[in-house]
């Protein structure tokens, strides 16, 4: 068994492509050896920024023989099929095999040396490789056939042990030579085995693990921050960047001028980062320092001093077109800013930038005017609403979108505006992804849900409906941060209500729309249009297909005849319905997702007419903690053994209910008397827990039947002769469903 040496080298790969690229590296060694015959034992692969290398440990000096068979025809078969079997595969009909009366072509192939293998796949994988981008150089790149690399490609090592695997590819051929560090190392170094590259390497000033690179940089960066009494600001991103920036990496610390701690840390840690890839540390107090650290790819004779000059001033230029961008942005009131929003189309059938929020600030402010969002003042909901999308248009976003919503939050605060305004600005993206932090300040709560709804409501109303994989507005990640802000702020939020009035102020927008359309100057003189108050009016009625952007109906000025009109007019529930299904589909992913059982959620959900989403899913986690349970054990199975009695003797609702409460015309038995004592007791506790929506009671209600139903299958016959006594039962049967269903549909329970 021997090891296998593979590297690639070439001018610089970029780091955000260089883990991807040891994948398919070991992907494509593994798939061409195994068309050989030939399993790959462990490998190994490594990415600098100018090599691409893979160790395979163990393989074979030779592939095993194989004997290959192939069916073909009936020995009864036509001459021409026969003949055609023979062209495919070669043989003479002697060479055939007849088994049971079928030919069957069995060819023995004889084993290969590893290295042939190896000498064939090498030039498969550098001709496959799937970069991600990859350019054609020198003479050759004139033909489309020559060879792609992600950068020229300069050299392969090729060492199957110690020999060299002949490889030769556009002209550049296998050998056992590699270069150094690009200048700590003149010359090629000659590599022995692969059990010396890593080492050879290292002495030529290349820490070819990448994993090494990672943790020196790390280390260090932490080191130089203690050093200085100050801390490193994580950021694991920047660590693998900066390793596949570099093969001999040296952390140095610079200091930058303390004036531009005047602009927001996120700012310059943010320009720090994408810009010029530096690490930045916080003070004792936890407030950012006037500090970065760079890593430098070589080791300078100097220390690092002219390095971090040279870093610092790059930076400098840099925070001073931070700093210009926050003062100047300061001085437009976020008023002023929001009006530009007229300026950007949010989408070209739902108006501008301006349009969503005047809808975002209607909802919200209607959020906290129903009390759904509690302590929530109307008018500072409305405000920030208002204020929400205005950083947009600064230039501070224009350089950094990243930072949306967070220097909206920053200028509000600057001029003036409520904490609370400034806090839901700044914060009424969130949450926008899993893991991230769930506002629960009133008004940023009320601005984030009204935000999220709006977008929701807009898009299912045209049409724009995420399909399969394809979801271009990210309407299943706002629909679970709407479902996050309602389960975590315990919000007791009507579902059907709240959209509709999402759709209502939908409508609105697009009737102010209309109406601004129609009272144009280009339009005043031949028609005066709409009336503030039959503008308000119709906005609660019109649907969004009644708006037609090439062709708007014009709203007569004539009340009688506008209310007319609008009163004729279907509400858009078929987008409702689909965008209240779209919310449960998402709930039960989330739910899944956390946990629970999909059956027990379809439990819940079966019960339909439950749009409230906090007593929905106490109802659910009631369940499941019930479930496990040997009471909830115990009581599914007697539930089931009912449900199975009642659809084959008696389809639920046929008769029952006035057996039920028709007086029995006998002595029941004792089993049958103790379940009707249980229920009767079991039936109104359950019922008045679930209206007090303690769940954990209703359940504990539940499990007061399950030894009288335990006992009543005992000891009791359902289907007696005796027809009173049948139909009896089977309605006491009922009963139990019944009391169930007033929790849970135990039937969509599996077990």
């Amino acid at each position: 068994m021997t090891d296998f040496l593979l590297e690639l080298r070439s001018e610089e790969i970029p780091a955000r492509m260089q883990d991807k690229a040891r994948d398919d590296l070991a992907r494509l060694f593994t798939t061409e050896l195994a068309k050989a015959g030939i399993a790959t034992g462990t490998l190994v692969t490594y990415a600098t920024p100018r090599r691409l290398a893979l160790i395979a440990r163990d393989l074979p000096a030779e592939t095993a023989a194989v004997s290959e068979e192939t069916k073909g025809p009936r020995t009864s078969a036509p001459p021409q099929a026969l003949d055609g079997f023979l062209r495919k595969t070669g043989l003479t009909p002697d060479q055939l095999v007849d088994r049971d009366g079928v030919y069957y072509a069995v060819i023995d192939k004889p084993g290969r040396a590893t290295a042939d293998v190896l000498a064939d796949a090498i030039p498969a994988i550098i001709r496959a490789f799937p970069w991600p981008k990859s350019m054609r150089w020198g003479d050759a790149s004139t033909s489309t056939e020559s060879l792609r690399w992600v950068r020229p490609l300069q050299g392969i090592v090729a060492l199957l042990g110690t020999d060299i695997v002949p490889v030769e590819i556009a002209g550049i051929a296998s050998g056992a030579a590699t270069v150094g560090h690009r200048f700590h190392h003149s010359g090629v170094i000659t590599i022995g085995s692969a059990a010396d590259y890593v080492e050879k390497l290292h002495a030529a000033h290349v820490i070819v693990d990448q994993a090494d690179r990672r943790a020196m940089i790390r280390a260090r960066a932490e080191a130089l921050a203690a050093e200085a009494g100050l801390e490193l600001i994580s950021d694991d991103g920047l660590v693998t960047e900066n390793a596949g920036l570099t093969e001999w990496p040296v952390p140095l610390l610079g200091r930058f001028d303390p004036a531009f701690l005047d602009v927001p840390p996120e700012v310059i840690q943010l320009t720090a980062r994408v810009n010029q890839k530096y690490f930045v540390c916080r003070d004792a107090d936890g407030k950012l320092a006037n500090a970065f650290i760079c890593t430098a790819n070589i080791d300078a004779t100097d220390g690092g001093a002219k390095i971090i000059e040279g870093n610092r001033k790059v930076l400098a230029a840099r925070l001073s077109d931070a700093k210009f961008f926050y003062d100047t942005d300061l001085k437009v009131p976020l008023d002023e800013q929001a009006t530009k929003l007229q300026q950007i189309v949010f989408h070209e059938k739902l108006g501008t930038v301006a349009d969503k929020v005047a809808r975002v600030a209607n909802l919200a402010e209607w959020l906290a005017t129903e009390g759904i969002i509690p302590d929530c003042d109307p008018a500072l909901a409305r405000r920030a609403a208002e204020l929400c999308k205005a950083d947009l248009v600064t230039g501070m976003v224009g350089e950094f979108p990243e930072l949306q919503g967070l220097m909206g939050g920053y200028y509000a605060a600057a001029q003036g505006e409520d904490p609370r305004v400034a806090a839901a600005i700044r914060d009424h993206y969130k949450p926008v992804g899993q893991g991230d932090d769930v506002p629960t300040d009133p008004v940023t709560v009320a601005v984030s849900l009204a935000d999220k709804l709006d977008t929701l409501a807009a898009f299912f109303a045209i049409g724009q409906v995420p399909t399969g994989s394809r979801d271009p507005y990210a309407l299943r990640r706002a629909a679970i941060g709407a479902i996050e802000l309602i389960s975590r702020n315990q919000l007791k939020l009507p579902f059907a209500v709240t959209l509709q009035r999402a759709f209502g102020c939908l409508i609105a927008s697009f009737v102010r729309g209309l109406y601004e359309w129609q009272t144009s100057p280009a339009h005043v003189d031949e028609h005066h249009g709409l009336n503030a108050a039959e503008a308000r009016f119709a906005a609660s009625r019109i649907p969004i297909s009644f708006y037609d952007l090439e062709n708007p109906v014009r709203l007569d000025n004539n009340s009688t005849a506008t209310y007319a009109l609008v009163q004729a007019i279907p509400a858009p529930t078929a987008q409702q319905e689909a965008l209240l299904a779209f919310f449960a589909d998402r709930l039960k992913v989330q739910q899944r997702e956390a946990g629970v059982r999909h059956d027990l959620i379809d439990a819940v959900f079966a019960l339909g007419g439950e749009d409230d989403l906090v007593r929905l899913l106490a109802r659910v986690h009631a369940l499941q903690s019930f479930i496990g349970t040997a009471d909830g054990t115990n009581l599914l199975a007697g539930y089931k053994r009912a449900a199975n009695i009642l659809k084959k003797e008696a389809p639920a609702g046929e008769g029952n209910d006035a057996a039920a409460q028709k007086p029995l015309s006998y002595t029941p038995e004792p089993a049958e008397a103790d379940l009707i004592a249980a229920l009767d007791a079991a039936e109104p506790a359950a019922a008045d827990a679930v209206a007090t929506e303690d769940f954990g009671a209703a359940m504990a209600a539940l499990a007061t039947l399950r030894a009288p139903i335990d006992a009543f299958f005992d000891d009791v016959t359902v289907n007696d002769p005796d027809a009173d006594k049948r139909a009896a039962r089977l309605a006491l049967l009922d009963r139990v469903r019944a009391a169930v269903h007033n929790v849970a549909d135990f039937s969509k329970i599996e077990g």
